[in-house]
């Protein structure tokens, strides 16, 4: 879940994972979202010890961005849903 307060993006997340449990509350100053290297939420991310292939942390990203304005709602209510399937070969 998240909405814009000020100038932060307020973060909660629901989970069961231990290490998203750690940064599972954040919140988010809209200053520090927009480069991909330094930004609050990947710093929160690594201190969490997330798995460089966890899906979690470009997630909110995409979520703050979303709240901020530096998303377009249109372009991803577009998209409408986004998904990783893993089939059986």
């Amino acid at each position: 879940h998240g909405s814009k307060k000020g100038n932060k993006i307020i973060i909660d997340i629901e989970t069961p994972c231990e290490k998203i449990k750690k940064f599972s509350h954040m919140e988010v100053p809209m200053t520090e979202i927009l480069d991909i290297k330094n930004n609050y939420v990947i710093d929160k991310a690594q201190e969490a010890n997330c798995s460089s292939n966890c899906l979690v942390p470009c997630a909110v990203l995409n979520l703050c961005r979303l709240e901020s304005g530096f998303l377009a709602r249109s372009l991803a209510k577009k998209a409408e849903r986004l998904s990783i399937e893993f089939k059986d070969v």
